[in-house]
């Protein structure tokens, strides 16, 4: 069927919304109307070429959520007018890291950014109309109208849920929150330092909140976000990291924050550095944040590392399981514990993805969220 699409056609380069074809569902596949889009961070790096992708045009957008229209034959566990969430990381259940609890781990997530189905590279979902194909971020292309994807990549949920924000839980919501209570371990009393305050880092104050948290310092140069960062849970909110590890070191007797979470929107070298050179003895810096993926190294002193057994540790998803933390933040939400509306600054159409875009560098977003 024809469905419209952003799409990057190199980069670096811009998203424009064009008129694509997509495929039916096969076995083991559902298509499903979108609904909603959150507007990721990670969307960008892609446009930018930080993030390289397998093949151009490629369809962007990894979070999002809508109401499946058709059913691939012989596929079980999903029906016409199911409500779904996309998980941006799929779950195959069968390989090592599935099997022992570490679904984010998934053999399948090396294929997310070759554009095509996981078991074929030369199999496309997505083609313009004369045919070229079209890679799909993550499998599953969240800025389509109408999209088809492997079930690895949907989770159902609750008809009641307002699928204009349970679309925040395939990524943003997961993904900060995890940080903070799966990779940092916060624990009640902890002082923890959270740097850079967007869909990520919005959400590991809410995490480091719910995980019982005494002092919680936001980072972010932009004072409407140090502002948002107060109100969904932050105790303190700085400019800077200088000022972030001062103040960690007043609240610990000069030991420094228990975690450091790393969660800027273009994440460098310096910034793990900094984060790293926060934390006290046998204290954890978590690095959430991506950038230039070819980028390599990190300024921190391994005797530091060494002497004074610190952990240096990476979090995709916030170390969750897609399939169940998916459901459980929803439930979290719905029992008033996570809050998922006050992320969302503002609404876009398809076709002011640009703009939605260009809101989110110039710092007026937290999350920008396409409703279709």
């Amino acid at each position: 069927m024809q469905t419209r699409g952003a799409v990057i056609r190199q980069a670096p380069g811009k998203y424009e919304v064009v008129d694509l074809e997509v495929d039916d569902p096969q076995n083991g596949e559902i298509q499903v109307q979108m609904v909603a889009s959150g507007m990721c961070h990670s969307d960008d790096h892609v446009a930018t070429g930080d993030i390289p992708v397998g093949v151009y045009p490629f369809a962007g957008g990894h979070e999002g959520a809508g109401i499946v229209t058709k059913v691939g034959p012989g596929t079980r566990g999903y029906k016409e007018g199911d409500h779904v969430v996309f998980s941006f990381l799929p779950g195959c259940g069968r390989c090592r890291w599935c099997a022992t609890g570490q679904q984010n781990l998934c053999d399948l997530g090396s294929t997310l950014l070759q554009g095509s189905r996981w078991d074929d590279p030369e199999s496309f979902r997505l083609h313009l109309d004369n045919g070229q194909p079209v890679g799909q971020m993550c499998g599953i292309s969240t800025f389509c109208e109408t999209t088809t994807v492997a079930i690895d990549s949907a989770v159902v949920v609750p008809d009641d849920i307002p699928l204009d924000k349970a679309c925040l839980v395939g990524c943003g919501v997961g993904t900060g929150w995890g940080s903070a209570v799966n990779s940092a371990e916060v624990k009640p009393g902890d002082t923890v330092i959270v740097m850079g305050i967007g869909g990520i880092g919005i959400n590991a104050v809410q995490g480091a909140r719910h995980a019982g948290a005494s002092n919680i310092i936001a980072v972010d140069p932009v004072a409407f976000k140090r502002e948002k960062a107060q109100e969904l849970g932050a105790t303190h909110a700085v400019d800077s990291m200088e000022e972030a590890t001062e103040l960690a070191k007043q609240f610990t007797n000069g030991q420094g924050a228990d975690s450091a979470i790393v969660t800027v929107g273009v994440t460098k070298p310096e910034h793990v550095g900094q984060a790293f050179a926060a934390i006290r003895k046998a204290g954890t810096a978590v690095v959430t944040g991506l950038g230039d993926i070819s980028e390599v190294g990190v300024p921190i002193a391994i005797s530091e590392l060494t002497l004074f057994q610190k952990r240096l540790q990476g979090a995709l998803f916030g170390a969750s399981a897609p399939s169940f933390g998916i459901l459980r933040q929803l439930e979290m939400y719905q029992q008033g514990h996570l809050k998922l509306d006050e992320l969302i600054t503002k609404t876009y159409s398809l076709d002011e993805i640009q703009q939605g875009y260009q809101d989110m560098h110039d710092g007026k977003n937290i999350r920008g969220v396409i409703i279709y």
